[in-house]
């Protein structure tokens, strides 16, 4: 006899599944680096880290400056997470906060964070959502019964020199 419920796994399957249909909706990992771009520079300014016995301070003039462009690309990541048709703009605000962070909040959270913002901030410009997405042609053309016309010309390679130096034009 087994000790979990026969529903648990069925639970957990669905669960997994629904999350997984979400997480494709949306700019998921857009959303995800720009929350983590905002820790660093949150968590730098203000921690007293130490070795061994000497103890240093990274701060700038005023932690507030960090605090709030952390808190931004935090609310800029849950942004992208709940409202993905306003994608664009969260991701080239998080890319902005992303490269003032490096003045205002030590190096942009020692690079890293200042990274991670960047890199989410691009992910969610880039990001389409899937009935938005060209679908993928037809690599020949097809014939009688969906079969390759063998009549077809076949495409070019990329970089083929046609012999009309760059003239498209039927003469």
């Amino acid at each position: 006899m087994s000790a979990e419920s026969p529903g648990a796994r069925e639970r957990i399957s669905h669960w997994r599944q629904s999350f997984r249909l979400w997480r494709w909706q949306r700019p998921f990992w857009a959303g995800l680096l720009t929350l983590l771009g905002g820790v660093p520079i949150i968590y730098i300014p203000h921690a007293n880290p130490s070795l061994d016995q000497l103890y240093f301070r990274l701060a700038t003039t005023s932690g507030s400056g960090s605090l709030i462009i952390g808190v931004l690309l935090f609310v800029l990541g849950l942004t992208m997470w709940f409202q993905p048709h306003s994608r664009v703009f969260a991701g080239v605000a998080a890319i902005l906060l992303g490269l003032v962070s490096i003045v205002v909040a030590n190096v942009g959270g020692l690079v890293v964070g200042f990274l991670l913002a960047l890199v989410g901030g691009g992910m969610g410009v880039s990001w389409v959502p899937a009935k938005d997405r060209p679908s993928p042609g037809p690599k020949h053309a097809a014939g009688p019964g969906g079969e390759p016309d063998p009549a077809a010309p076949e495409p070019a390679p990329a970089g083929a020199d046609d012999g009309r130096n760059g003239d498209r034009r039927d003469t």
